[in-house]
């Protein structure tokens, strides 16, 4: 398992954008489309994802894990269940909350054939 992102909705990209890689000084790392930026935090390989796919979706960490099937069915008990694994491109992403009531995101990238 390893934290990839941190996932960051939000409503208005171009101002999420101007903040953390204008205002905070964070390093663009790369662009889908119109509606996501990843950036490079500072002295880390971890990215801070803006979307603005889904601006109410809750923040949180996402972890690359090598199959999301084979962590959700030996996920530990108190990890619950807000989405199912289910297929996204490339591969496949489940969503969960943790006892405290943080968010959890979970994908691999088990059927990108670039990998």
């Amino acid at each position: 398992m390893k934290l990839e992102f941190l996932f960051v909705p939000t409503s208005d990209l171009k101002a999420s954008l101007a903040l953390y890689r204008d205002g905070l000084g964070f390093d663009e790392a790369w662009r889908e489309g119109d509606a996501t930026v990843a950036l490079t935090l500072p002295g880390t390989d971890v990215q801070l994802m803006l979307d603005s796919h889904d601006a109410d979706a809750p923040v949180g960490p996402l972890f690359v894990v090598e199959s999301v099937k084979a962590f959700h069915a030996a996920k530990p008990d108190s990890l619950g269940v807000i989405e199912e694994p289910n297929e996204i491109p490339g591969g496949f992403m489940a969503t969960y909350q943790d006892p405290g009531g943080a968010i959890i995101y979970v994908m691999d990238q088990a059927s990108d054939p670039s990998l």
